[in-house]
């Protein structure tokens, strides 16, 4: 066959855009196909970035690209597009490796990354997305077997790993970028072609770093000056530096960042899930590290696939995930969505439920950290992530609302987590590692440990191992927060008063839920059957004495995790039965009683009352509530369940004119101060004419005025109860041989002398 017929680069991809607008998906992909196989690199390689950009979509939102977010295994594309994205056998990998035997290089500023806009909906776990990410992280981080080689070979053999740079390395943060996203690679080592395994290796760092970089780098620029090593304090300085002495220098391209570029971060629920998605795995993949290899001294001998799964958490993912994580916990909304940061913290300081270890969950619940970790130094080289993380979670859930069953849950999930046994001894030794004495750290100031963020890499020329906890420990914390940090203990006496706080306001919620529990419990039982007929309770402005309506099955389930969550505070912490007891008593002599009517704490402002701090949280744990109801035109409620929405209507329209033509008529009649007015009073004026205590607002009370004014309302004869009732009258009658005029007679005579007698006061009201 002749070989395809060159064509200049421009043209080539000038038809690949037209075709993608005019063909359908399937023929657009077989042709993307048949171009990557049949052109050289020289041909491709300006096409790689309007691929990427069709794929993934643009920065500015114009170009959607295949929607992977959206994508489900249900759609038409979605086997078209895994196949096209395989990172095995796929031909978007193929036009990579292509690319990069012939060492084509793209920058790619931190600017560009497109990140999701905040008006998109959070796709679910089994999309196209997710799944890739999933695939591609088991692809190139295996943990079983090795990395697979490329498989594609060309004219200059495999792929090789990029040429090596310069090892200086430029700071960078959000909104501080460098000139490229990998300008940090892992290829500042002199060589990395001796081993042919770790020839292979690169891939599965660099993919790891792109990833790192893309989820974890985006975060504020103060929190990130909050690491305070050396290296990024000095970085940071020429970076100023630098920037000081370009005032006079031309324009920087777009991407290249400065200052007065950075904007505040907000990750979505799906950011957090991919970044949890990324943490469970390299988990896996560390804990699949050979044993032997843990305890061996000989890394020399040490496979660069088995050192990376070594070091793999600790140098690539801990600074920026904790970062990450504390921004989240510190800007996050305080609702139920903060589940998803919440279950990517819990994965990260739990890495042995990631051995792939097969554990029968029943037995296994109570079990406890395994005790082979027992001296892995777990906690002490991740101990802000258990105790800094842990008070920012406190710092949170004594402002939310724990009679939702939501927060309950996310309260008991982490009281459960910490409650394991063997866990509190490990971070309070990790504590009592960090209160060593200075002078054990001073003497290895000079030592320190590269991360590939700052320019190191497993690979790279290997630092002293440090065989010292204390040094780690120490190192861990100053590493980042900063040598000047505060730091408070977790099991301080500071501390343990926040816990002591918590306690009390989850005794408080639990006592809530339970009493909304037996309150909708009972409301179901009086309503079960005659609630159609609108026999049940008549309150239409009844809600429960809490922040949401809720069912006795929810109430149940927050009475249960907030009783364990109690339980399981009470091991972590060592309080006793009688210190809870005694607790509980203190609460329980200034708490008010379960039926009290009593208004949460306010002061009286301009326009009406405020809450104060202390009625927010009353009103947050249901201790005390405003009374709620109903306070525009009783007219125009909702249609009930027990009302006929067609009778409703056409008593509402006869109403209106009746009230329009005679409503002067009306404020005559019930203005009169004598009987005739106290009758007209009673079947004209509504119940909520009735003047009352109650406190309104400005705008509340001028509605209430207005609806105020004597009216017929034939509402209630929309009611399924009262047409009930005058089906049985009629029937009455007919028993007695009255016709339906005799009987509507006798039930309108019988209606005006029941309200007469209640005006006279011979009848209760």
């Amino acid at each position: 066959m002749a070989a395809p017929a060159m064509q200049q680069p421009s043209y080539l991809l000038a038809n690949l855009k037209m075709d993608s607008t005019t063909k359908p998906f399937l023929q657009c992909c077989q042709e993307l196909v048949k171009v990557i196989d049949d052109y050289p690199a020289k041909e491709l390689h300006l096409i790689f970035p309007w691929l990427v950009e069709s794929v993934f979509g643009s920065l500015d939102g114009v170009i959607v690209g295949w929607n992977l977010g959206f994508l489900q295994a249900c759609s038409n594309q979605y086997n078209i597009v895994m196949d096209f994205l395989n990172p095995r056998y796929g031909p978007m990998m193929k036009l990579v490796y292509k690319l990069q035997a012939e060492e084509y290089k793209y920058e790619i500023p931190v600017s560009f990354l497109p990140n999701y806009s905040l008006g998109q909906h959070v796709s679910s776990l089994d999309s196209a997305y997710f799944v890739l990410v999933d695939t591609y992280l088991k692809y190139f981080l295996p943990t079983e077997g090795s990395v697979p080689p490329s498989p594609f070979i060309y004219k200059r053999g495999s792929v090789s790993p990029p040429a090596p740079r310069a090892p200086s390395v430029p700071f960078a943060g959000y909104g501080i970028h460098s000139a490229s996203l990998l300008k940090r690679h892992i290829s500042h080592q002199p060589s990395v072609t001796a081993d042919p395994a770790a020839q292979e290796i690169w891939r599965s760092e660099a993919l790891l770093q792109v990833f790192v970089e893309m989820w974890l780098h985006h975060y504020s620029l103060e929190m990130y000056q909050k690491l305070q090593s050396p290296q990024v304090k000095l970085a940071l300085l020429q970076y100023r530096l630098s920037m000081s002495s370009m005032l006079c220098q031309p324009l920087t391209p777009p991407g290249s960042g400065t200052l007065h570029t950075y904007q505040p971060f907000t990750p979505t629920e799906e950011h957090v899930l991919v970044v949890r998605l990324l943490v469970k795995h390299l988990h896996a993949f560390s804990c699949s590290l050979k044993p032997e290899q843990v305890s061996s001294s000989a890394h020399s001998h040490t496979s660069p696939l088995e050192e990376l799964k070594r070091v793999v958490v600790h140098r690539f993912v801990q600074q920026k995930l904790y970062v990450f994580l504390q921004h989240c916990f510190g800007h996050w909304p305080l609702d139920a969505s903060f589940r998803v940061v919440l279950e990517t913290w819990l994965s990260y300081i739990q890495p042995w439920r990631y051995t792939g270890e097969k554990t029968n969950p029943q037995t296994d619940q109570n079990k406890g950290v395994p005790e082979k970790w027992l001296n892995k130094c777990v906690c002490s080289e991740n101990l802000l992530m258990y105790t800094k993380l842990f008070q920012g979670f406190l710092n949170r859930v004594v402002r939310t609302d724990l009679v939702n069953v939501k927060n309950a849950l996310m309260v008991f999930r982490v009281a459960k987590v910490f409650a394991q046994p063997n866990l509190s001894e490990m971070i309070q030794k990790g504590e009592q590692l960090f209160l060593e004495p200075e002078h054990v750290l001073h003497h290895r100031q000079h030592r320190c440990f590269l991360s590939p963020g700052h320019g190191g890499s497993f690979l790279s020329a290997r630092q002293p191992v440090v065989t010292d906890r204390v040094f780690r420990v120490k190192s861990h914390v100053y590493g980042l927060e900063g040598q000047d940090c505060q730091y408070k203990q977790m099991f301080g006496m500071e501390l343990r008063g926040t816990v002591l706080k918590l306690i009390q306001i989850i005794d408080q919620a639990r006592q809530t839920a339970k009493k909304m529990s037996d309150q909708s419990a009972e409301v179901a039982a009086n309503n079960s059957f005659m609630s159609w007929f609108g026999m049940g309770s008549p309150d239409l402005n009844y809600t429960f004495n809490g922040g949401e309506v809720d069912d006795t099955g929810a109430c149940v389930k927050t009475h249960e995790f907030l009783e364990r969550s109690l339980d399981y505070l009470c091991q972590i912490f060592r309080l006793n039965a009688g210190q809870l007891s005694q607790l509980m008593a203190t609460l329980g002599s200034g708490q008010d009683d379960g039926n009290s009517k009593q208004l949460p704490d306010c002061v009286q402002g301009e326009n009406g009352l405020i809450l104060t701090d202390l009625g927010r949280m009353q009103v947050i744990n249901g201790l005390r509530r405003f009374e709620i109801e109903y306070q525009g035109d009783p007219e125009l409620q909702p249609i009930r369940s027990y009302e006929n929405a067609i009778l409703v209507r056409l008593f509402f329209k006869i109403s209106s004119l009746v009230n329009e033509r005679f409503g002067g008529h009306m404020d005559a009649l019930c203005s009169r101060p004598d009987f005739l007015g106290q009758l007209g009073r009673h079947y004209l004026a509504s119940p909520e004419a009735a003047a009352d205590g109650r406190c309104r607002s400005p705008e509340t009370r001028l509605t209430a005025e207005r609806y105020r004014r004597p009216r017929l309302s034939l509402r209630m004869l929309a009611s399924y109860r009262t047409l009930l009732m005058l089906l049985l009258l009629y029937l009455f009658g007919a028993l007695f041989s009255l016709g339906p005029m005799s009987s509507t007679l006798l039930i309108l005579t019988g209606g005006f002398l029941y309200g007469l007698l209640r005006k006279c006061r011979f009848l209760p009201k």
